[in-house]
């Protein structure tokens, strides 16, 4: 398979994350190893990179650019396990650590891992293909009011309880195998007038399934601390996201890290003892330029937000 992977925001989270070549950085979502070449490129000869990713085929991928270099080291892991990780592999502290939380072009292109809703495949939406949870069961098991549930939290879709109304009525008759099954189903609960305008009328559905698959919001609320307490004094974060949701989660979080009191305001003195423990470099969110959104038009929703270590 060829990985090939327009990175988004390269230059902007490459420079504001690598601040000493001599450092060690960690790419927790390596992908088509976009972010971890340019850090790379970086690196002074006791430089270290380590790279994560839960989908063999990206580390096959990496092993191939980096080859036997000793400077990278490639985790086929879930970030989630970022902390112990690299606890175990004696690499504490580290000096920047980078998330790009977009589901990469190769994983969204191969069709038979079920993500595109633009080419019949299996319904599967795994980016680790040895989990249990697949696209399939969610679709063919879950209740209507979770269906409707999921695809409005999710997705923010707000035919999402009518979606789910024509989901159960199509697998009542026989069960739902491949996206294109899926893409039928919401096709024909999305009124035609809106189908018409905006986005593909699936876009949405397709993203909820696939967060929900992969707990991708779950892994991200778990790790953002980890993350904090793996870097070194002045260490930074940078966090690329694609949607509000994970957006939220990011942003919030961070606000936590600045350490302002939190104490009910009828309180004459602080109680919490709030201490900042980070301060955020992006006080509004780094966009695309428009040049890229022209040349890689997923790139359009991407945020990328910064904090350096106290």
């Amino acid at each position: 398979m060829d990985f090939h992977h327009v990175t988004v925001l390269l230059d902007e989270t490459v420079d504001a994350v690598v601040t000493d070549p001599s450092g060690k950085y960690v790419d927790c979502t390596l992908g088509g190893a976009g972010h971890s070449k340019r850090v790379f490129t970086k690196l002074a000869a006791t430089g270290k990179l380590i790279c994560f990713d839960q989908d063999a085929l990206a580390i096959d991928h990496a092993k191939e650019i980096f080859g036997e270099d000793e400077r990278v080291t490639l985790v086929n892991r879930n970030f989630e396990y970022l902390e112990e990780t690299l606890k175990t592999l004696d690499l504490l502290p580290v000096n920047g650590i980078l998330f790009d939380l977009g589901v990469s072009s190769p994983q969204l292109d191969e069709a038979e891992r079920g993500f595109s809703y633009m080419q019949d495949a299996p319904l599967d939406m795994r980016m680790d293909p040895s989990s249990s949870l697949t696209a399939r069961e969610i679709v063919n098991t879950w209740a209507e009011k979770d269906l409707a549930q999921l695809i409005w939290k999710y997705g923010e879709e707000k035919w999402s309880k009518r979606i789910a109304q024509f989901i159960v009525q199509t697998r009542n008759e026989r069960l739902l195998e491949t996206t294109g099954d899926l893409v039928q189903a919401i096709k024909a609960a999305v009124p035609a007038a809106v189908r018409r305008s905006g986005p593909h009328p699936a876009k949405r559905t397709f993203q909820a399934i696939r967060i929900a698959v992969n707990d991708e919001l779950g892994v991200l609320d778990r790790v953002l601390d980890q993350a904090l307490r793996c870097l070194d004094h002045g260490g930074r974060i940078a966090v690329i996201t694609f949607h509000s949701l994970e957006d939220r989660i990011v942003k919030d979080r961070m606000k936590s890290w600045l350490g302002r009191c939190t104490c009910p305001p009828e309180l004459p003195i602080c109680r919490c003892n709030a201490m900042a423990l980070a301060k955020v470099l992006t006080r509004k969110p780094i966009l695309p330029s428009e040049e890229e959104v022209e040349q890689n038009p997923r790139s359009r929703s991407a945020k990328l937000r910064v904090a350096e270590k106290l």
